[in-house]
């Protein structure tokens, strides 16, 4: 994974990269973690996360726009089971999770709002790979993000 740590990415690369607000907590039992971008829209409904974290991940980090919903969760235990045995690297959503002790015991990252014991519906709706606009920054797929205690940053590029 390198020796990286984005408080001295942001300092080498300044402009270039993009700073998400603050706003989003760990929940992984990895709070460093990057890769390239995959990224998801959905709203409530963790169908299409689901089929996501099913594929090969060959060190990708999910990022879902899940609307900031506090109703429901998008990503839990089960799905986080199955993103690390498909080699995902981590998972960023702007909405929920629960089962976050056993999240926390999983070595994958996971960024989210907060954590809410309700699980999301199941309709199969859901954007996969394209633009989203995510804690003020744009995020695209192919992007790099790079995640650590501190907070996680946006790059074009692979920087470490």
């Amino acid at each position: 994974m390198g020796d990286w740590r984005t408080t001295d990415l942001c300092d080498e690369h300044g402009t270039r990269l993009r700073v998400p607000l603050p706003g989003l907590r760990h929940f992984g039992g990895n709070t460093r973690f990057c890769g390239p971008v995959s990224t998801l829209r959905c709203f409530e409904d963790n169908s299409r996360v689901r089929e996501a974290v099913a594929e090969p991940g060959h060190g990708r980090v999910l990022v879902v726009d899940g609307g900031g919903s506090l109703a429901c969760a998008l990503f839990g235990d089960l799905l986080g089971a199955k993103a690390l045995g498909n080699g995902w690297a981590g998972v960023i959503i702007d909405g929920c999770i629960r089962d976050s002790v056993v999240l926390g015991e999983l070595p994958l990252g996971v960024l989210a709002r907060a954590a809410v014991p309700r699980r999301s519906e199941k309709r199969g709706l859901g954007d996969r790979d394209v633009a989203l606009r995510m804690s003020g920054v744009e995020v695209r797929p192919g992007d790099y993000v790079y995640a650590d205690e501190d907070g996680w940053i946006v790059s074009e590029q692979a920087l470490a």
